[in-house]
């Protein structure tokens, strides 16, 4: 969890991210447009919404917007891909103990989602990737993804993390001519971390 604090956006609507992103890249204005984020945060309530300060909504809503923004400019690079990847966040499990019947591959490293609980995030994301014929990773990190991405040779990826992690990552995939697309956790923290799934649908 790299980020220093813990947010619930689920309270915020759905298309407020993409709307400010997709405007602001329309009109050329994507980096400037971050600088009067915070009025938007006041006008908005969304320190309200994710009891987040004045300083903590400011970096959150930046990474959002940013990954948006660059979700927008890789999205034609991506769907001319064929061989993909699903990176999934291992925190999203319904369950974190042994009630989750998920196998760890130490090799890879990465989980197998083994499809134990039918209203678990984890598990609805595999079911739906597989039949599209992506490969799915359940990841204990983003530090797994450089050795999975050397061993094999992926050219799209979605990523599901917070915003920060999916910072680290964007270099990495440049430098390896792999397409990103990154859905954003609405609600992060160590377990029970949440994403949208009519988002990674319409990402797939």
């Amino acid at each position: 969890m790299p980020y220093k604090f813990t947010f619930d956006l689920s309270k915020v609507p759905r298309f407020f991210f993409t709307e400010i992103a997709l405007i602001s890249y329309q009109k050329g204005m994507h980096k400037t447009f971050l600088k009067k984020l915070q009025k938007i945060i006041l006008k908005f309530r969304i320190q309200e919404a994710t009891g987040l300060n004045l300083s903590d909504s400011l970096v959150l809503l930046q990474d959002l917007i940013d990954l948006q923004a660059v979700n927008m400019i890789e999205r034609g690079k991506f769907l001319q891909t064929k061989k993909r990847a699903l990176f999934l966040p291992h925190c999203s499990r319904k369950y974190m103990d042994n009630r989750c019947k998920a196998v760890f591959d130490a090799k890879i490293p990465s989980y197998t989602c083994a499809h134990c609980s039918p209203d678990c995030l984890v598990n609805k994301a595999d079911y739906l990737a597989r039949k599209k014929g992506y490969d799915i990773y359940l990841l204990p990190g983003g530090s797994c993804i450089p050795k999975i991405l050397k061993t094999s040779r992926y050219e799209g990826i979605v990523g599901v993390a917070c915003g920060e992690e999916m910072k680290i990552m964007g270099p990495l995939l440049n430098s390896m001519d792999v397409a990103g697309q990154a859905i954003p956790l609405i609600k992060n923290g160590c377990a029970n971390t949440i994403f949208n799934m009519e988002t990674l649908v319409k990402v797939l």
